[in-house]
């Protein structure tokens, strides 16, 4: 059967980059509710294309439509199936990074990368399937959100109810140098801390105000000190603003702060930690409040055994297809590997064409990778395949 899955995908490359142009043309910012809409409509047609594929799609009322997908073998089953997990959408307004260019080995464009080539290894793993008769025992459903790039806030209860119960789930998202395979990504979380003091001049009333800067500088200090690099969790206040003149005590003051965190337990702790530092910090400058609004945003990803276990599995169809097959070292940013891990799934993630420059106007991907990919991938998927 693995001899008739390369025959194949022998000489399949064009016309995967072919559908990679297609989508790649087709700006998908994640506010591009129409571009978005666009790109889902072709991918649906592409897996409907593919006989004992069926689609649905959730519609949206702030992205472009969310998309699913399953085999005849995973309809209707409440468990047990292989969950293929990706999005849509890109980084990229329209206008700031259009159009797809092959460039000998390479081939670029907004998404070729973060994940749309990722997407249509997805799709020529299961036509691969199909081509040798083998789909219709392959129990696999897929998920295709449309708002991954700014933290899945509608996409993550959509794939967790959707997904719910899989054995396991493979993310689509960018390829990694030497095709490494991600086993663990930090988890992420963001407040906004509003201090409030009192108003007043700061010649003739100075002793009349309550300085709201000083009140969140005393937050900043006690904050920043939470990092623990032993311990994976990082701290950062990126922006602070406030005060309305150099003269006037300043009312109110406001930070962004960014966490991450490596346990689930952490990324808790941390959100309490936020909240003590507030009120410690108000305690110390009389007349100012300080409130911590916002928390947890994304799960992590954690190195289980099972996790593990999965890599080791997929990196044995990785390596005999041609492609490197080691692990990652943790990642630090989130994806929807996260969104699965979350609810008990064994999860991995990077399973898309080797590449780099996601999220920068250098976004490539290594067309040589694409083939071997979907190889890997349909190799895993026959791997679990029933009866």
């Amino acid at each position: 059967m693995l001899e008739r899955l390369r025959e194949a995908l022998s000489g399949r490359t064009e016309a995967m980059l072919g559908l990679i142009e297609r989508l790649v043309q087709v700006n998908s910012f994640t506010d591009n509710i129409e571009g978005g809409n666009a790109v889902g409509e072709l991918l649906a047609a592409e897996i409907n294309a593919i006989p004992g594929m069926r689609t649905w799609s959730v519609p949206s009322q702030r992205y472009a439509s969310h998309w699913f997908a399953e085999s005849e073998a995973a309809r209707g089953a409440e468990g047990g199936f292989v969950a293929l997990v990706g999005h849509l959408d890109t980084v990229f307004p329209p206008g700031t990074f259009e159009g797809f260019r092959r460039d000998g080995e390479l081939a670029r464009g907004p998404g070729v990368l973060d994940m749309k080539g990722g997407l249509v290894v997805m799709i020529e793993a299961l036509r691969a399937l199909s081509a040798i008769g083998a789909l219709p025992r392959v129990p696999v459903r897929l998920g295709i959100v449309s708002d991954e790039e700014v933290g899945s806030p509608e996409g993550r209860a959509l794939l967790q109810q959707a997904l719910s119960g899989a054995a396991c789930a493979l993310a689509f998202e960018s390829g990694r140098k030497a095709d490494l395979i991600i086993t663990s990504r930090k988890g992420t979380g963001a407040v906004r801390v509003v201090a409030h003091g009192k108003a007043a001049h700061a010649g003739n009333n100075h002793k009349d105000g309550a300085n709201a800067i000083w009140a969140l500088a005393r937050f900043v200090d006690k904050a920043q000190r939470l990092t623990d690099y032993d311990r994976g969790v990082t701290v950062n206040v990126g922006k602070v603003s406030g005060g309305t003149s150099k003269n006037t005590v300043p009312e109110d003051a406001e930070a962004q702060v960014d966490f991450r965190y490596i346990r689930i337990a952490d990324g808790i702790a941390m959100v309490k930690s936020f909240e003590e530092a507030a009120r410690a910090a108000a305690e110390e400058v009389p007349g100012t409040t300080v409130e911590v609004l916002g928390g947890v945003a994304r799960a992590p990803l954690e190195r289980t055994d099972a996790n593990v276990a999965l890599f080791q599995e997929y990196a044995g169809h990785a390596k005999a297809a041609g492609l490197g097959h080691g692990e990652a070292a943790l990642v630090g940013g989130g994806s929807d590997a996260s969104t699965t891990a979350e609810i008990g799934i064994p999860s991995i993630d990077a399973m898309g064409p080797r590449g780099s420059g996601f999220h920068t106007r250098d976004e490539l991907i290594e067309v040589a990778s694409l083939v071997p990919k979907a190889e890997a991938l349909a190799a895993f998927l026959l791997g679990r395949a029933r009866g």
